[in-house]
């Protein structure tokens, strides 16, 4: 067995080996999310920034009402911010952080598609030449001459706020 099989849980994929998953562009770079996270697809939104909040998580948004954390994981994986254009879009995500689910928005350069990853096709990231932390990706799944990151949001988001008491206290 790989690592990169025992590394995501069996609960990670459906019992045919499949993932389903949304599809997007940061810098260049293919990633994907679990579909069943995703809660919708937005068009940019005005943001309102927190003084004193990390890059990472520097701004917030409306979202129906609730305040949400607006979070640019180029940041997490150390790429430069790009600015927005008409492709730009944010995705927001429900996470389990701690003992809640949190609501974040993620800003993506462009959204694909909803495809099915297969299992088969997963790799562990390489321990040697990434430009990224490997704790921060769950997988490269192989499709056609191309990768897709499927980032582990939750490694990402943790390390993001060490040290605070509970994940409602970091936004």
């Amino acid at each position: 067995m790989t690592q990169a099989l025992r590394k995501l849980p069996n609960e990670f994929w459906n019992e045919d080996g499949e993932l389903e998953v949304l599809t997007f562009d940061i810098a260049g770079e293919t990633f994907a999310i679990e579909a069943v996270m995703v809660q919708e697809i937005l068009d940019l939104l005005p943001e309102t920034p927190v003084p004193g909040a990390r890059p990472f998580v520097g701004s917030v948004l409306n979202f129906r009402g609730r305040v949400i954390p607006l979070a640019d994981i180029k940041l997490a994986f150390g790429m430069e911010a790009t600015t927005t254009t008409i492709d730009s879009r944010i995705i927001v995500i429900a996470l389990e952080l701690g003992n809640e689910t949190v609501l974040i928005g993620v800003r993506t350069d462009k959204v694909n598609e909803v495809t099915t990853l297969a299992r088969t096709a997963s790799e562990p990231p390489p321990s040697v030449g990434m430009k990224w932390r490997p704790d921060f990706i769950n997988c490269l799944v192989r499709r056609g001459s191309d990768f897709i990151i499927v980032p582990n949001l939750l490694a990402i988001f943790s390390s993001k706020h060490e040290g605070s008491t509970s994940a409602s206290s970091t936004y």
